[in-house]
């Protein structure tokens, strides 16, 4: 019985972590073709980068220019 509950608990923990993950949405970075980090400053985080927050608001990352730093 323990290794049961051991096994759902490593099971449900390894879920959780990949969450975020899964409610990602892919099919942005192949319309795109950028990398979700292009729009994110890391894979799974809601947060947007200033190219995040140009496509959120044109729907397109057609017209955006990188800034150099």
């Amino acid at each position: 019985m323990k290794k049961v509950l051991k096994a759902s608990a490593i099971t449900v923990m390894v879920s959780v972590l990949f969450l975020p993950f899964a409610l990602a949405t892919p099919e942005y970075t192949k319309k795109e073709n950028k990398p979700c980090t292009f729009c994110h400053p890391a894979v799974g985080k809601p947060d947007l980068t200033e190219a995040g927050k140009y496509y959120k608001e044109h729907h397109t990352l057609e017209g955006y220019k990188e800034k150099k730093p």
